[in-house]
């Protein structure tokens, strides 16, 4: 945990989490401590599902990185508590190209629409492809 964000990586990404056709809500203030006054290099500010990377050292961050700051899991069988069965499927997208790795261990780029859609195999149709990042962003 940092008492500031850092400047030497400063990225954004952008995350969508989409569970049986519907999106799920990403919070505000995840891996972020109010009343220690830090925050982790990788958080949210806002519920705009934007991932800000503010680190004070260059280094690689990910999806599953997030996802233990939310005090969630994610993998390619998971995502928190549904699990991969009964015709129900977990895709990730990036960019709106499906991305056929571990999500967990994805590395966020500059501007990347994350898409991680749980559901049946028609809901698979239509992923984010791309988001409208506000100036400074």
């Amino acid at each position: 945990m940092l008492g500031t964000e850092g400047t030497t990586e400063h990225i954004h990404a952008h995350l969508d989490v989409i569970v049986n056709g519907e999106p799920a809500i990403v919070r505000a203030g995840i891996g972020i401590e109010e009343t220690a006054q830090q925050l982790s290099p990788l958080h949210t500010h806002d519920s705009t599902r934007a991932l800000h990377v503010e680190s004070p050292v260059k280094a690689d961050f990910s999806p599953g990185q997030f996802f233990t700051e939310w005090q969630d899991s994610l993998s390619a069988e998971h995502t928190g508590g549904l699990k991969v069965s009964d015709g129900k499927v977990l895709q990730a997208y990036v960019n709106g190209k499906p991305y056929h790795c571990d999500p967990a261990g994805m590395i966020l780029q500059a501007h990347d629409e994350i898409a991680l859609v749980y559901g049946t195999p028609a809901q698979q149709a239509n992923p984010p492809s791309s988001d409208a990042f506000p100036t400074g962003l």
